[in-house]
C-alpha cells in the first residue's frame, strides 16, 4: 500500500497545470479533454453553436409542418378577409364613370359627362355577366338596380349617339332610354361604390352603413339583424357547453374511479358518436323528438305529460343535439386530467377532518381547472360555427351565423357579406 500511495503521487506530479483566464488551475490531462476550458471563450462559442444547430435541426424537422398550416390555414383566412373589404365590381365595370363622379357632391344628379362615361363604360363592357356582377352589387344598395344596368346594358349603343356625340345629348339619351337615370340614389350608390376597397360589408355585419354623404350611421331598425344573430349564435354555444360540462364532469370522474379495463371499453362508448356522421346523428334525432317521436311517446306513456312536448325546430331540439354531438369533446380532456390526479389526495383531506364534498370541490375541482378550460374552449369554439344541426333542427328565429354565412355564399352568391360575417364570426370567437 505505501508504494502504491507513492506511485499515485508521482503521476500526479507528472501532470502540468495551466491556468485558466479567470485564474482557475486545470490539469493538462483535462485541459487536453476540453480544449476550450484553457480558453472560456472558445467553449462558451462551442456551446453556442451546438445550440444553434439544433435549433436549426427542430426547426428544418418542423418546417413541413409550419408550411402546410401556412398554406391550409392562414392563406384561405388572409384571402376571407381581404374578400371582406374587397369591392371590385364598380371599380372594374365603370372606371370612367367612377372618376367623373370623384368631385360629385352627391346632390341631385351628377353632371352629363358622368352619363356619357356610364355609356362608354357600358358599352365596353366584354360579356354580359360582368354586367350582371355590377347589377347584382348596385341592386344591394338600392333596389331595382338590377333591372335598370342590364336594361340599359341590353340598349346599348344607342343609335342616335356617335363617339363625337356632346356629353349633353349622351344624356338626354340614356334618360329617354330609362328615366330612372335621373334619380339620385342610383348614382350615389355608383359614387359610394366607386373604390376597390370598402368597409360596408363589415359595416353591414354589425348593423352599420354608409349613407349617400358617406357618414357610417346605424340601418334602420327593422333591418337590425345580424346583431341579435351573433348574440344568439353565442348564447345558443354557451348553453352548450354548460350542459357538456355538466353531464361530462361527473361522467369522466366516474371513469377514473373505474379499473383500467372497465374504463377503456366505457370511454369505446363515449367515442361511439365518432363513428357515425352528424346528417345521420341528426335525422335520428327528429325521429326521436318530433310530436309522434319516441321520446314524446315514452314520456305519455309513463304518464308524465298529457300531450306531445314541442321538442323540434325551436332551440330545445338544437342545444339536445349539439349537446350529444360535443359531449365526446368534453369527456376527453376532462379524463385525461383526471386521471393525472392522484386520489390519496382527496383520502388525505378527509383523513385530516375536511367534509367530503368540501375536500371533493377544494382539493379535487381545482386540480381539474385545466381539463374544464381546454374541453370547455373545445365546446364552445365547435358550437358557434354549427350550422348543419341548427338548420335542420332549428326553426327560423334559431338560426346561427354560420347558417347565413353559408345563405350569402350558396344563395345570393354574395361572397363579400359572407366573408364579412365570418371575419366577424373569427374576431369574435
Amino acid at each position: 500500500m505505501p508504494g502504491r500511495a507513492r506511485h499515485d503521487d508521482r503521476r500526479r506530479s507528472t501532470q502540468a497545470t495551466h491556468p485558466t483566464a479567470d485564474g482557475t488551475i486545470v490539469s493538462s490531462t483535462l485541459a487536453s479533454a476540453l480544449p476550450g476550458v484553457a480558453d472560456p471563450r472558445g467553449l462558451r462559442h462551442s456551446l453556442l453553436r451546438a445550440d444553434r444547430r439544433k435549433k436549426l435541426r427542430a426547426i428544418a424537422l418542423t418546417l413541413p409542418l409550419l408550411i402546410y398550416l401556412a398554406v391550409t390555414f392562414l392563406v384561405p383566412i388572409g384571402v376571407l378577409l381581404e374578400r371582406a373589404i374587397e369591392n371590385p365590381e364598380v371599380a372594374n365595370a365603370l372606371p370612367r364613370t367612377a372618376a367623373e363622379l370623384g368631385d360629385w357632391d352627391r346632390e341631385g344628379t351628377p353632371p352629363a359627362e358622368a352619363y356619357a362615361a356610364l355609356a362608354r363604360d357600358l358599352g365596353s363592357l366584354p360579356d354580359i355577366s360582368d354586367a350582371g356582377a355590377l347589377a347584382r352589387r348596385l341592386n344591394s344598395e338600392v333596389p331595382g338596380a338590377r333591372s335598370l344596368v342590364m336594361a340599359t346594358y341590353r340598349g346599348l349603343p344607342l343609335p342616335q349617339i356617335t363617339p363625337a356625340s356632346p356629353a349633353a345629348d349622351v344624356k338626354a339619351a340614356l334618360l329617354a332610354l330609362d328615366p330612372r337615370w335621373g334619380e339620385a340614389p342610383y348614382w350615389q350608390a355608383i359614387a359610394k361604390n366607386r373604390s376597390r376597397w370598402t368597409p360596408d360589408y363589415l359595416l353591414s355585419s354589425v348593423d352599420l352603413k354608409r349613407n349617400a354623404k358617406g357618414a357610417v350611421v346605424r340601418v334602420e331598425p327593422e333591418q337590425r339583424a345580424f346583431g341579435r344573430i351573433l348574440v344568439r349564435t353565442f348564447e345558443i354555444s354557451l348553453v352548450v357547453t354548460l350542459w357538456c360540462l355538466a353531464l361530462a364532469y361527473p361522467l369522466a370522474y366516474w371513469l377514473t374511479t373505474l379499473p383500467r379495463r372497465k374504463a377503456n371499453v366505457l370511454m369505446i362508448l363515449v367515442l361511439v358518436p365518432f363513428w357515425t356522421s352528424i346528417l345521420v346523428r341528426v335525422a335520428a334525432w327528429i325521429v326521436l323528438l318530433q310530436s309522434e317521436g319516441l321520446v314524446n311517446h315514452a314520456l305519455i306513456g309513463l304518464h308524465v305529460i298529457d300531450h306531445p312536448l314541442a321538442l323540434l325546430f325551436n332551440r330545445t331540439g338544437i342545444v339536445i343535439a349539439m349537446v350529444h354531438i360535443l359531449l365526446p369533446f368534453m369527456i376527453l380532456p376532462l379524463y385525461s386530467v383526471m386521471t393525472s390526479v392522484p386520489p390519496t389526495y382527496l383520502r388525505a383531506a378527509v383523513s385530516l377532518g375536511s367534509p367530503p364534498l368540501a375536500a371533493f370541490f377544494r382539493v379535487y375541482v381545482p386540480q381539474t381547472y385545466p381539463g374544464i378550460g381546454a374541453g370547455a374552449l373545445l365546446v364552445f369554439i365547435l358550437s358557434i360555427g354549427y350550422y348543419v344541426t341548427p338548420a335542420l333542427l332549428g326553426g327560423a328565429d334559431d338560426q346561427m351565423l354560420s347558417y347565413y354565412i353559408a345563405q350569402y355564399t350558396n344563395v345570393n352568391v354574395n361572397w363579400g357579406m359572407a366573408c364579412a360575417l365570418g371575419a366577424v364570426l373569427l374576431a369574435a370567437s
